[in-house]
């Protein structure tokens, strides 16, 4: 599907009623005070409750730091294109909460997911710990593809993986780590052991396991755990770079539609356990692999657009999430790569009070760059004064720091910046506001 018809119908998906998300909303809202309580022990009670579901899907379990939502994305597009009936589910959401469980690579309507909601809240009990929001979302995904009687479903680790919701299934088909970094760390751990250790708690015994590039810190504890539990593993190398937007990886020939360097690794990834899957008698050609991978999107990551307000003419724009410095550093590598010489970058950035916030802006700012700070809407989010004042630190050759109340302002003076690269990062939750705010004024734009 060209990159232009499909962010256009994202959004036709995302806003087929927009009454009915914002009813959703609110009832996933009742249980976002009970905010991040990582555990298995609520999450089995209420899927007992509900029959156990999460027993009738076959899964792909997918955990790592970055990487995960692409790695989703190809896995269930080159599924889709072989003929099976593939769930997938994913957090967070851009702009609907819809976007998490998909089926065939469509978002669930708001009315099927309101009414799967209602079933997964029949079946609280009152007398228990009530569960979290990401368990109570988790959970209907689990119900909404038992029923949908899925083939197979990609299942995306929310948050660590050991203690995660989506950690309910003994026997994955394959599990992958994509990558390992700092992130979490106030609820994982200080070290990359101890994140590592978390991440590898998706790993179950005697099942096939595929990992992608590790830090040495990290990579002898996911083995040591991959010795432990007898897993068959696999060590993809990257996919071999032919030219911007094509590659080579075994005897397929590759188109990736997703931007920057690190797609090279998450495509071999994905391939790698697609290999798993047809040496356990699914049916996946050569074909179907390099359609399905062609086919493949992942809005909001790396991603080019033209903005056209009313009465203005068309403004290119970059937008990324760029949440955590691993992301930040990609982030930064793709654009020295777009040019032989340094190019000045207008940022217009938000973040959330639980990043690391001078690692991010460390690894993006550069001497001449322009800053424009935000709030993210809805959120805990860091005051843009505090970033300021960080930023001013690190980069103290900035040419400009400026804070906003809201992102049109910041936005505005951004796009009247000439001779710049415009980006708007920092936050997943930032660029979902900004999709949400000019959805009908969003053009994609090819590299």
């Amino acid at each position: 599907m060209p990159g232009g018809l499909y962010l256009q119908q994202f959004f036709l998906m995302t806003f087929p009623s927009p009454l009915a998300d914002h009813v959703i909303a609110e009832r996933l809202t009742r249980y976002g005070r009970f905010g991040v309580h990582l555990g298995l022990e609520r999450i089995r009670i209420l899927l007992q409750a509900l029959g156990n579901p999460q027993e009738r899907v076959p899964i792909i379990h997918v955990g790592g730091t970055n990487g995960k939502g692409s790695v989703c994305a190809y896995l269930s597009a080159v599924l889709a294109q072989a003929g099976y009936r593939v769930g997938r589910y994913t957090s967070p959401h851009l702009v609907s909460w819809c976007e998490r469980i998909c089926l065939n690579n469509q978002p669930i309507s708001p009315t099927e997911l309101e009414a799967i909601l209602v079933q997964v809240e029949s079946a609280i009990d009152p007398h228990t710990d009530s569960p979290t929001q990401f368990e109570v979302i988790t959970a209907a995904a689990w119900l909404y593809f038992a029923q949908a009687q899925v083939d197979i479903a990609v299942i995306e680790v929310g948050l660590g993986g050991r203690l995660d919701a989506t950690n309910v299934c003994d026997r994955p088909l394959v599990s992958i780590i994509t990558s390992l970094s700092r992130e979490h760390w106030q609820r994982l751990g200080p070290t990359l052991a101890d994140i590592a250790r978390e991440k590898a708690g998706i790993l179950k015994a005697h099942c096939p396991a595929v990992i992608g590039p590790l830090p040495p810190e990290a990579q002898s504890v996911v083995e040591q755990r991959i010795q432990t539990l007898g897993c068959p593993a696999t060590y993809p190398k990257a996919a071999l770079a032919i030219s911007p937007g094509l590659a080579q990886y075994d005897t397929l020939n590759l188109t990736l539609p997703l931007q920057g360097q690190y797609q090279y690794i998450n495509v071999a990834l994905a391939i790698a356990a697609l290999r798993i899957l047809t040496r356990q008698n699914w049916v996946i050609s050569d074909q179907d692999m390099t359609q399905g991978i062609a086919a493949a999107r992942w809005p909001g990551r790396l991603q080019w657009l033209t903005w056209r307000p009313p009465g203005q003419n068309g403004q290119t724009l970059l937008i990324d999430g760029a949440h955590n410095p691993a992301a930040a550093q990609a982030l930064r590598q793709y654009l020295d790569s777009l040019s032989s010489t340094p190019q000045t970058c207008s940022w217009v950035m938000g973040m959330l009070t639980t990043k690391d916030h001078k690692d991010v802006f460390e690894a993006l700012l550069r001497p001449g760059d322009l800053l424009h700070l935000v709030p993210v809407p809805d959120h805990q989010s860091e005051p843009p004064k505090a970033l300021a004042a960080i930023a001013r630190q690190v980069c103290p050759q900035l040419a400009q720091v400026q804070c906003y109340e809201t992102l049109e302002t910041a936005l505005g003076e951004a796009l009247r910046e000439r001779q710049t690269t415009r980006v708007l990062c920092g936050s997943l939750y930032l660029i979902g506001s900004f999709f949400r705010a000019y959805a009908g004024q969003l053009h994609p734009l090819a590299r």
